[in-house]
């Protein structure tokens, strides 16, 4: 005997609970939209006007200072050859969106990771929405980001925080878990408050895991502006796609060149900030 079962309708759910959202928060998502518009073109506007070779030096300089010898020179030629390429303003654009999308996944997954590590029935209620957020193709995060934000970089800044969130949730909570039990006893046993025992011992020892989430973070969000320029974001990305569509193999491969320049630079630029984290014996 045939006989069908009748499907979840997990589609129709998901349309109407996103047109719900829609239609009552509008006002909201409309004024986040033109204020962080708004910033992103100010910043990149500002950065644009300062002489290349200018803003090169100072890049390179800081870079110097946190990763010494080795990661300045990296930034200097890698940033160099990318202004030779004609990439500038690109690269600033996807420089822009990359650290903007990375303070506001921090912002948010840190709180979130502290507080996953001091409430086990925090982690155990949201650790299955962690693992669908690093599960979920990443083209995914586009489509809820288009009806609250509409086309541009505001919507792709969305898509790569919701993307590139989870690491930094799940290292935070897991450098905090990992202080050693006995300072944490020593801690209570001299009268510290909770506050005083997250900041003064969990957090500081905490801070190494915490930097390479930080990194990872990063990582990601870098990962994602090809895929965001498929809604309107502008940089590299958007070079990259653009070659896609005119079938332009050698602007293509400039471009993802400049994104892989960009990666090496930030991921060495955020390990040794890790590296400097590490107490040292």
């Amino acid at each position: 005997m045939d006989w069908t079962v009748p499907k979840f309708p997990l589609d129709t759910l998901s349309d109407e609970g996103l047109d719900w959202l829609t239609d009552h928060g509008a006002w909201l998502t409309r004024a986040v939209s033109r204020t962080v518009s708004d910033w992103i073109e100010t910043v990149t506007t500002a950065l644009v006007s300062i002489p290349p070779w200018a803003l090169i030096a100072v890049l390179a300089l800081g870079t110097y200072k946190i990763g010494g010898r080795r990661v300045g020179l990296l930034t200097l030629f890698g940033l160099l050859f990318l202004w030779n390429l004609r990439l500038w303003q690109a690269t600033v654009e996807t420089l822009v969106l990359v650290i903007l999308a990375t303070c506001v996944a921090l912002l948010i997954g840190i709180p979130l990771g502290i507080w996953f590590a001091l409430s086990r029935r925090a982690w155990r209620t949201f650790s299955p929405v962690l693992d669908m957020m690093q599960t979920l193709p990443s083209f995914v995060y586009l489509i809820p980001a288009l009806p609250f934000f509409g086309l541009g970089a505001v919507s792709a800044c969305f898509a790569t925080v919701v993307f590139s969130v989870p690491p930094v949730i799940r290292l935070t909570a897991l450098g905090i878990r990992n202080v050693p039990t006995e300072l944490v006893e020593a801690s209570d046993a001299f009268g510290s408050s909770a506050t005083q025992k997250l900041f003064k011992v969990q957090l500081p020892l905490a801070l190494p895991t915490i930097m390479a989430g930080v990194n990872q973070t990063m990582m990601l969000a870098l990962s994602m502006v090809v895929i965001a320029a498929m809604i309107g974001a502008g940089g590299l990305g958007r070079a990259v796609w653009q070659s896609i569509q005119r079938l332009e193999a050698g602007a293509g491969f400039e471009a993802g060149i400049g994104i892989v320049i960009l990666a090496v630079i930030l991921d060495r630029a955020t390990q040794a900030l890790a590296a400097r984290a590490r107490p040292h014996a």
